[in-house]
């Protein structure tokens, strides 16, 4: 992607022209991390569409053996290392744990039947988590991620642990996403994230925590479709799809600082000036060659 950008931004000039493709490169990255996330989600679109109604073999079962050999070619194409599958592993069973409570306490529903389930849950539902892992641990590569005042990892631990309590504890104590989010607000204020769309280009920054509500805002996006594709409904949904509630992007926000979490004890979040892999920066604006709730469903 690299040698791809640098090919294109070559050939192009003016500041319009440059943005532009700063953005395509950028967008390109972003579409390469989310490749399990995207490929679970066109086979939940497809299966909804034209998986035939006659067959031996329920829907629910050919998504879990679908998202089975997704995993399979990301492990054998070599997009995700044996290390990150730990991580990707266990988000699933995190996430499988957490399925099994809110089905039972009846937050929403799975249709259909099948015979790969476990108390109701067909057990391709982990691998939707999975999927946000495996964008979490993949996108550190290509953006080169450093980060500035990062929150010691104790603390994230702690915040995640609680966040992840509180989706089961809420249906019987006082709810406490509104205090966890200021908690993790708290944390992670100071932090500034710096990556790189090109090995070769200024370091770019952004706060932390806009990264954050970005990703729970795509994450809210990719929910809408995939209950609208009848993979898993709302209690408001059971007559009808409606859009889900925008209320539910505080629910990706904390889910997704879990696997933030969790992500940072594969990858440490390495700051600006470190100079590991081999292609350590030389400082903020300089390249390596030193140029210029409810839960979520």
């Amino acid at each position: 992607m690299d040698g791809w950008a640098q090919r294109r931004l070559a050939a192009l000039r003016g500041p319009v022209a440059g943005g532009l493709a700063e953005f395509a490169v950028f967008a390109a990255k972003q579409a390469w991390a989310c490749v399990f996330g995207a490929a679970m989600l066109a086979l939940l679109v497809t299966t909804h569409l034209w998986y035939p109604e006659d067959v031996a073999l329920s829907r629910s079962d050919a998504l879990v053996l679908g998202a089975v050999a997704i995993q399979a070619f990301m492990l054998l194409l070599r997009l995700e290392s044996g290390r990150e599958l730990w991580v990707v592993v266990l988000f699933h069973l995190v996430g499988t744990v957490m399925e099994l409570f809110k089905t039972a306490v009846g937050s929403w529903t799975y249709g259909g039947d099948g015979l790969l389930w476990i108390a109701g849950v067909p057990l391709y539902t982990g691998f939707m988590y999975a999927a946000v892992g495996s964008y979490m641990v993949r996108v550190f590569r290509p953006f080169d991620l450093r980060f500035d005042h990062y929150p010691p990892r104790w603390v994230t631990a702690v915040l995640g642990l609680a966040i992840y309590l509180n989706f089961f504890g809420h249906h019987y104590l006082p709810d406490a996403r509104w205090v966890l989010l200021v908690l993790v607000v708290v944390a992670y204020a100071r932090c500034t994230m710096y990556f790189r769309n090109r090995r070769a280009r200024p370091w770019r920054r952004m706060p932390v925590l806009a990264s954050f509500v970005g990703v729970a805002f795509f994450l809210w996006v990719a929910e809408n479709i995939a209950t609208a594709a009848g993979s898993w409904i709302y209690p408001h949904q059971a007559d009808g799809w409606e859009m889900v509630s925008l209320s539910k992007l505080v629910a990706w926000f904390l889910l997704m600082i879990i696997s933030v979490v969790l992500v940072t004890f594969v990858y440490r979040p390495r700051p600006l000036d470190d100079p590991a892999h081999g292609d350590g920066p030389a400082g903020p604006g300089r390249g390596s060659d030193g140029a210029p709730g409810e839960t979520p469903r």
